[in-house]
Parts: structure tokens; sequence; C-alpha cells
């Protein structure tokens, strides 16, 4: 049996164990299933600590799936210029990567958060918020909490994070340094100005916090597309238009700006754009 094999059933058990409730779950033995049920008592995990031994097993584990999965370094994502001859004004700043988020090696990376800040909890969720708390491990749920705890200590025990203010963290286990938390806007009903300005102000308060603190590549999920149930299409003309302004007010600020996107019908949606 192989080391990742190992490691994988090893956190099983203890991710089991640590559960309480889920202590004597069956799971087969083929790496799909238990990679699954490891994954779904990760989202279920209230954030707690966990002891030294299992964090660096699990440190290992995740940092052998990114390898697995391919780690994706800045210098192998073309702009837009090299990838479509574009004469956009800031081409050579601009990407557009259709992939999984958690495999860029870039300075941050954004994940489209709620306003509890802690992460989905539905077990192997698709949503990208899921994705990145799963891979990079229960200490980013932990410190997520961490920050909000301080907050509402701050502002009051019923505090939420208000849509468009980003809150940073270590990215923990994913090839990222930091990932950008960002509460983005819900669309209930009619589009309205106001909730395309709050779309507006993600993109624009998160490359102004990426730069204050230095970081100088970033990649952008498709922010409230999902189930905040943005429209697609107006969502990326919001984004370009304010990154690429906010591009030409700070020149020189920033290296590149990725926008991430997965399906093919929004990689169309940008490439149109740039």
């Amino acid at each position: 049996m192989d080391r990742q094999k190992l490691r994988l059933e090893e956190l099983l058990t203890r991710f089991k164990a640590d559960s309480g409730r889920y202590r004597d779950m069956v799971v087969p033995a083929d790496d799909e299933s238990e990679r699954n049920a490891l994954r779904s008592l990760m989202n279920i995990r209230m954030p707690r600590p966990m002891d030294a031994e299992t964090l660096k097993l699990q440190d290992e584990y995740l940092s052998a799936r990114a390898a697995e999965k391919g780690v994706v370094a800045l210098q192998d994502i073309p702009t837009v210029r090299e990838q479509y001859g574009s004469g956009h004004p800031c081409a050579g700043a601009l990407s557009i990567w259709q992939g999984d988020i958690t495999r860029l090696k870039v300075d941050a990376i954004v994940n489209a958060a709620n306003s509890q800040m802690l992460g989905c909890f539905v077990p192997l969720h698709a949503c990208i918020d899921n994705c990145i708390h799963t891979y990079a491990g229960v200490q980013l749920r932990l410190a997520c909490a961490a920050r909000m705890d301080a907050l509402r200590a701050e502002h009051g025990p019923d505090y939420e994070q208000p849509t468009a203010v980003p809150m940073l963290t270590d990215a923990y286990n994913l090839p990222a340094r930091k990932v950008v938390h960002v509460v983005g806007p819900i669309v209930d009903g009619r589009l309205t100005p106001a909730l395309e300005r709050d779309l507006e102000d993600c993109y624009v308060n998160t490359l102004d916090l990426c730069a204050a603190d230095g970081l100088r590549s970033v990649a952008f999920c498709c922010i409230s597309t999902g189930v905040f149930r943005f429209p697609a299409d107006r969502a990326a003309e919001i984004a370009v238009d304010a990154v690429t302004g906010w591009l030409q007010a700070h020149p020189g600020a920033m290296d590149r700006v990725i926008f991430n996107v997965f399906k093919d019908a929004d990689r169309r949606l940008y490439e149109r754009l740039v």
C-alpha cells in the first residue's frame, strides 16, 4: 500500500473518531469513497483545534493531493495579450484561466464566502467555498472563526460579515499564499443598481486589500453567480470593468489579475470582454 493511501486511511480513522457521531461509519475501501468520506467529515467539522499529529498528517496528505491534481504557477498562465492577441488596455495584466482555483500558485485566490465566513458545511458540495476550505485544511475554518469572534467582540454577538468587505487569511495547504474571503450580493428577484454596485465593490475592495498587503497576483472566482443568482453575463461585465478601472487607477500595483472560470459558458463571456 502506498504512502498516500496509508495517510488517507489513517486520517479517515482519526476524523471519524474526532466526529463522535460518525465514529462507526462504514466506508468502502476504494480511494474515491474514502476521499469523499474524509472530505465530508472535514466539511461538517466545527471550528475547533485539532491535535498536532493529526494536523501534520492532514497537511502531508493535502500537499500530496495538490501535487496529484497539478499545481499551476503564475508563469504557466498566459495573459490575454499572449493567449488571444487582445488589444484590451490592460491585456498584459489580465488572464482568463479555466479550472480548479485550488490548483493556482498565486499570491491570493478569492473565495465567494457567506456572511458567517466559516465555509460551506454541506458535505461534498460543489461550491467554491467548500472546495477552498477542503483543500486548505481544517486550519482555515478555525482561522476564520477566530477572526469572526474578534469582530463579534467588537461589533456585537449578531455580527455577520457585510457584503463586499473582504477578509484576508493564510491559505494553509493551498498552493496560493493567501485567501481573500468576500461576500457577494444576493439577487432575490430583480437585479438592481445597488446590487451591481455591491458586486463592483467586491472586486475593487479585494484589489485594495491585496495591494495594501503587498500581494501582486490574484485570481477571482465568478463572485455571486452561483447560488447567489447574479446573472453571469452582467457579473462578467462588472468584473472586467471594475478590474480594468482599478488597474488603470493604480499603474504597476498588480502584476496579474486572473478571471478564474469553471464552465465553458463563463469562459466565453470573459473572452468577449477582454
